[in-house]
């Protein structure tokens, strides 16, 4: 069996704005546990000091918290708009 070898500074695999942390953790190897937005604006906070703009880095983060935030909503609406209907049949007896 032969081992893969990844160069250290792989900008395809393993690109140095993930893999820089001083936990030796690669930041992939906790967003693929998380949802989409959730785990971009994780991505993006966990680089914001590993590339050249920080700044647009954390709002990039934001944007995806934001559009997180809107998705949720949307799914309580949905849910609360659900529930009533259920009630309203329940109470024809439908």
């Amino acid at each position: 069996m032969t081992k893969e070898v990844t160069p250290v500074n792989d900008s395809v695999n393993h690109p140095s704005h993930y893999t820089g942390h001083p936990s030796g953790v690669e930041c992939i190897q906790i967003t693929e546990h998380m949802l989409f937005n959730i785990g971009n604006a994780f991505k993006y906070i966990w680089r914001a000091d590993l590339k050249e703009n920080p700044k647009e880095d954390l709002e990039k983060a934001i944007w995806y918290l934001q559009r997180e935030l809107l998705r949720r909503e949307k799914l309580t609406a949905t849910k609360a708009k659900t529930e009533t209907q259920a009630e309203k049949a329940v109470s024809y007896n439908i």
